[in-house]
């Protein structure tokens, strides 16, 4: 499909085939087109009449104005009906080119993924992966894309008061990695313009500072708590945690609890479950009574191995089509049984899927 466009220099329109034939696709709103018919070419003329010696120089003017502006006020610059990439990591003679990290980015969508909770885990996860050892990789126009879903998943956290701790987290390795990066900016480190890069420094430390002075108000509620439950009800529920500073955040608010979180068959299972039997019968605790400290276990061995990851929803890759995708998007796959040919593909395999 030719690139059309109303000036050759630009990279042209966008279009989707239909049952009725190719229409472009629209990237401006109505807000957007409203604020552009609010720029006349009058008003933008007698402003500049130095530097105006025929129309078409002013025309230009024009375009660039509401470019601009275009570029200032939308957080990405194009709109994707489909949400699956094709990675290719090398030319061949159907494909030419390879797919970036930065690209696959943009093209899931992860914006949208972060208001899934089933995802939100997920996605700062992925974010923080990005943010430890990904970030000179990153082009330009990934950066604003990665910088912008940052933004929005602090927000969210602000709004909803769920998962600041995580965050937290992901900022902390942000800002640690940006502070190395950017000492090394004579050696390009880093895309772009160190001042921007100090700018979104800057801007790190103000959502940390927000995080940290954030104050979760006390439920006021007349109906059933967690400590009406029955004992064995509030034994269950722990159980059912994988995190252990959730386990004991949740054991410092009664006295009850507290006991319960400290039983040493939670810590075990807690245990069994992140680690192998061959992992933690390296680094057995006992106490001084001759049992394993399951607990002072756990904290040792996850100074040396990863834990287990668990998520509610992943991206897939189809080893038959090589895309990715979300599972409920779905993808354009000739395969015959093309549930066979998925694979779950974690945080740091979707990382792995980009090293050239």
């Amino acid at each position: 499909m030719p690139f059309l466009g109303q000036d050759w220099r630009s990279p042209g329109w966008s279009w989707i085939k239909t049952e009725d034939g190719w229409k472009r696709i629209e990237f401006f709103g109505h807000d957007m087109e409203d604020n552009n018919n609010a720029i006349d070419l009058e008003e933008l003329c007698e402003e500049n009449k130095e530097n105006l010696f025929v129309g078409e120089v002013c025309e230009v003017a024009t375009k660039k104005r509401k470019k601009d502006f275009y570029n200032n006020n939308t957080k990405s610059q194009c709109v994707y009906q489909e949400k699956w990439i094709y990675v290719q990591k090398e030319s061949t003679r159907e494909r030419h080119g390879y797919c970036t990290l930065g690209e696959a980015f943009h093209r899931l969508d992860f914006s949208s993924a972060l208001q899934d909770i089933r995802r939100f885990n997920y996605v700062a996860k992925l974010l923080q992966l990005i943010a430890k050892s990904q970030l000179p990789s990153l082009s330009g126009a990934a950066q604003k894309n990665y910088f912008n879903v940052l933004e929005k998943i602090v927000r969210k956290v602000l709004d909803d008061q769920q998962n600041p701790r995580l965050i937290k987290d992901l900022l902390q390795d942000l800002s640690s990695t940006l502070c190395i990066l950017t000492k090394g900016m004579g050696k390009c480190v880093l895309v772009g313009n160190v001042n921007i890069w100090v700018c979104r420094l800057e801007a790190i430390f103000n959502w940390q500072q927000q995080l940290n002075n954030l104050q979760i108000p006390k439920q006021l509620s007349n109906g059933m708590t967690l400590s009406d439950l029955p004992l064995h009800m509030q034994n269950n529920i722990l159980y059912k945690f994988s995190d252990a500073c959730d386990i004991i955040n949740l054991g410092q608010t009664t006295p009850t609890l507290h006991t319960l979180s400290e039983d040493r068959q939670l810590w075990k299972k807690l245990c069994h479950f992140h680690f192998s039997e061959k992992q933690f019968c390296r680094h057995l605790i006992l106490s001084e009574r001759g049992h394993v400290d399951w607990k002072r276990l756990y904290f040792t061995l996850q100074k040396y191995y990863p834990k287990r990851e668990q998520y509610g929803d992943t991206l897939h890759f189809c080893r038959h089509c090589s895309m990715l995708f979300w599972k409920d998007s779905g993808h354009p796959c000739t395969a015959n049984h093309p549930d066979n040919c998925l694979m779950p593909v974690s945080p740091q395999h979707f990382i792995d899927l980009f090293k050239f």
